[in-house]
């Protein structure tokens, strides 16, 4: 008699649960378990998949926990090639509020716009509702849309033809001028991300200026380049090539890679000369005017301003000081984390300069999604200083007003009932005896409220 493994529509009931796998790494998943309240690691070993479950280890056999996470894979790519879908599946399920890191938290609803449904997460602690924000909230367009009209953009297509591009393979109708605040929009916030990234680089860079037209005038691009990652430690745009400019060049480039060179190449402008001697000590060596066919030469930044002018050619120059200082600041994130190189073997300079970003696929995506969720760990942590700076000036002006006004009816009866209400809106005793110290009371007063 033939049995039939049941193993597999075990794995489709645990996707259909909910909240069951979530996804650590590209390779490491997190299975709840079905009998007790523990959980399981799923680990892809190459082409072959492990479970920690007794069912995996003692019978070797594909277990219900990798059917799950293999069938939620499957689920996953189909809505990834979608194109107006953001893929919202149980991996993605946060295990705490974005807020307060509270771990009560339950769905509750969807937002449903022209891009498709985000799941609304209610937090029990905080009773107020938070979505897991990859960086495309409230945007009426896809993720792949996005990413795909910035890609093309820093690859060197007008804004005109990427609208023509998005209306004929996503049947979107976009203004140029809305793609072009996509592209400011996110260039802004994955370089909040990416400048505290910094590289492991070699001890010799490059150097360099080229001229590029905007709006008709001509500014100079100043470049700065690890000449073995290739990673690109600083680029600026400015109207003048004076010694405070290449000054500026270096101390941002020492600034970003935490470290100073034994060698800096450079070409002969005089610049170079006073500024290398403003920013750098003296073991630090200047190799100028390097000529084509010597072996230490300055070709790998002349390189990258072919590719710059490749750029800037079809959209003939730029357009404004001001905003095309975020391109340049694009077109750094993209030659340093999007492109591969084939001097690279096919990495990306930051995978060169050894910055584990993670980034497969959609790369733009990924470092958008990432950006996202470092900056509003930032902001939490903004807040969090803000309001206790706020409890602590509160506890002040309390304990203040019983010290000047306990003749008048201010007891000190009075003053426990409001530092137990301060409490219970989250002051905590080492807050009041910070603000007590700075207040100079006597201890046993001290003693009382804490």
């Amino acid at each position: 008699m033939m049995t039939i493994d049941q193993r597999p529509s075990r794995g489709l009931a645990i996707l259909a649960l909910g909240n069951q796998i979530k996804r650590l790494n590209l390779s490491t998943y997190k299975v709840k378990s079905q009998s007790n309240g523990g959980s399981y690691l799923v680990v892809k070993n190459g082409e072959g998949w492990s479970c920690e479950c007794p069912d995996h280890k003692y019978r070797t056999v594909t277990c219900k926990h990798i059917h799950s996470v293999l069938f939620s894979l499957t689920l996953r790519n189909s809505i990834i090639t979608s194109q107006d879908v953001i893929p919202r599946i149980d991996e993605q399920t946060p295990d705490e509020c974005t807020y307060c890191h509270s771990d009560k938290i339950v769905k509750r609803g969807v937002r449903k716009n022209k891009r498709g449904l985000t799941q609304i997460y209610w937090c029990k602690s905080r009773n107020k509702r938070f979505v897991v924000d990859l960086g495309f909230s409230r945007m009426k367009a896809s993720p792949q849309v996005i990413t795909a009209a910035l890609d093309l953009y820093l690859k060197g297509i007008s804004l005109r033809s990427i609208t023509d591009h998005l209306k004929q393979f996503y049947g979107l109708k976009v203004n140029c001028s809305t793609v072009l605040r996509w592209i400011h929009r996110y260039i802004k916030l994955m370089s909040e991300y990416v400048k505290d990234l910094m590289p492991q680089v070699s001890d010799r860079w490059n150097a360099d200026e080229t001229t590029i037209n905007v709006n008709g005038h001509y500014r100079w691009l100043w470049n700065l380049m690890d000449s073995e990652t290739r990673f690109l430690l600083s680029s600026r745009l400015t109207h003048t090539r004076r010694d405070h400019e290449a000054v500026n060049l270096f101390w941002e480039g020492k600034l970003r890679s935490g470290k100073t060179p034994t060698e800096v190449v450079t070409d002969g402008l005089t610049s170079y000369e006073s500024a290398f001697r403003t920013a750098f000590p003296k073991g630090t060596r200047h190799i100028r005017s390097p000529r084509f066919i010597d072996r230490t030469n300055n070709n790998l930044i002349e390189r990258l301003h072919g590719t710059i002018k490749d750029r800037t050619k079809v959209t003939r120059g730029l357009e404004q000081d001001k905003s095309d200082n975020k391109i340049v600041q694009g077109f750094g994130i993209y030659y340093n984390f999007i492109r591969d190189h084939s001097a690279l073997n096919g990495k990306t300079p930051a995978e060169a300069a050894n910055i584990d970003t993670g980034l497969e696929g959609n790369r733009w995506k990924r470092l958008i999604a990432k950006s996202a969720e470092e900056v509003s760990k930032r902001e939490v942590k903004r807040n969090r200083v803000s309001q206790r700076q706020y409890r602590i000036s509160m506890i002040k002006g309390t304990v203040q007003t019983y010290l000047q006004g306990e003749k008048n009816g201010v007891t000190l009866k009075w003053l426990k009932n409001q530092v137990e209400y301060l409490k219970y809106s989250g002051l905590t005793n080492a807050e009041l005896k910070k603000a007590l110290k700075e207040l100079q009371t006597p201890e046993n007063l001290e003693s009382f409220l804490v």
